[in-house]
């Protein structure tokens, strides 16, 4: 019987039963479960930050993930929750539970970058170092000098700070703590050094704050934007990726993956493309009418198919 049918089939239904089932075979290997989500919490996510491995630039996923809706920057100091992007100005800005502010004065072992994380600080960033020893700080003292490259050396301290610094005493909880004025040390992020490192131990200061703007009341520093703000670069040139540019286009999410970092475009319908999402468009248009593979009954579908046209 099996002979008698198989001598009836026509070689071109032959044919369409291999391409249909090459077919079968291949689309799923394009498939993939979403991972790359567009938000994290209330915070959007693009390139190059993603909310999971895979997404996003490679160089940014260990610093700056998704946990529990909470997008957070992790350094060698610890983890800090991201407040905002500024993509258009390429500015993250985070803030530090233990730094003090007007609202609160709190001990820290202060703050540090890793020196190969694709961030740094940026020119609006102002650090102000509390209750330092004026007595043995390296900041006070011939050791805390900076020297830059012309060879001329100038305290850590800058001395436009001290008008920022008589603000901040105005704050009752730092007012509270009755210290001189003089141990309040405004300290540039260009000062940190090339590690990025503010080792508030090693400096002799008790705590910090940080913040990025006055919000135009620079005199009230209930009302100043407390905080750190870090510049990021897509690249050394700072170019953003033609191909990233082309993947969000058609709605898609970014992503590197694979031993090489392999480009994906991460599409809504959950296939991952080594191009952009617009091909998926067409395929939740047409073929996913006929290959619902997600819910299994394309399996059930295509034999039925296949074998309807061998019988026939």
């Amino acid at each position: 019987m099996v002979v008698r049918i198989m001598n009836i089939i026509h070689p071109s239904m032959t044919l369409l039963s291999f391409l249909s089932l090459f077919f079968f075979l291949l689309i799923p290997s394009l498939m993939s479960a979403q991972t790359c989500q567009r938000t994290c919490g209330k915070q959007i996510l693009k390139f190059p930050f993603g909310s999971d491995p895979g997404c996003g630039d490679p160089r940014f996923q260990q610093y700056v993930s998704c946990n529990q809706q909470r997008l957070i920057l992790t350094t060698h100091t610890g983890s800090y929750p991201v407040s905002t992007i500024d993509y258009t100005n390429q500015v993250i800005y985070i803030s530090d539970p233990s730094m003090s502010t007007c609202s609160c004065t709190q001990p820290s072992k202060g703050f540090g970058l890793d020196w190969n994380a694709p961030f740094t600080f940026h020119d609006d960033t102002i650090f102000a170092l509390l209750d330092c020893s004026t007595a043995s700080s390296p900041i006070y003292t011939a050791n805390g000098l900076n020297t830059d490259g012309n060879g001329s050396k100038a305290l850590l301290c800058a001395n436009e700070g001290t008008p920022i610094c008589s603000y901040l005493y105005s704050c009752r909880p730092i007012s509270t703590i009755n210290l001189p004025i003089s141990t309040c040390c405004i300290y540039a992020p260009m000062d940190l050094g090339p590690s990025f490192e503010m080792d508030l131990k090693k400096l002799q200061c008790t705590s910090y704050t940080g913040f990025y703007s006055f919000n135009g009341q620079e005199a009230n520093p209930e009302n100043w934007s407390y905080g750190i703000a870090l510049k990021y670069k897509f690249s050394v040139n700072n170019d953003y990726p033609i191909s990233c540019s082309q993947c969000e286009r058609s709605y898609g999410v970014c992503g590197y993956t694979g031993a090489y970092n392999s480009f994906i475009c991460n599409c809504p319908n959950g296939l991952n493309m080594s191009t952009d999402c617009f091909f998926t468009a067409a395929y939740n248009n047409g073929l996913r009418l006929f290959l619902p593979w997600k819910n299994g009954a394309g399996l059930i579908y295509f034999l039925a198919w296949s074998i309807l046209w061998v019988l026939l």
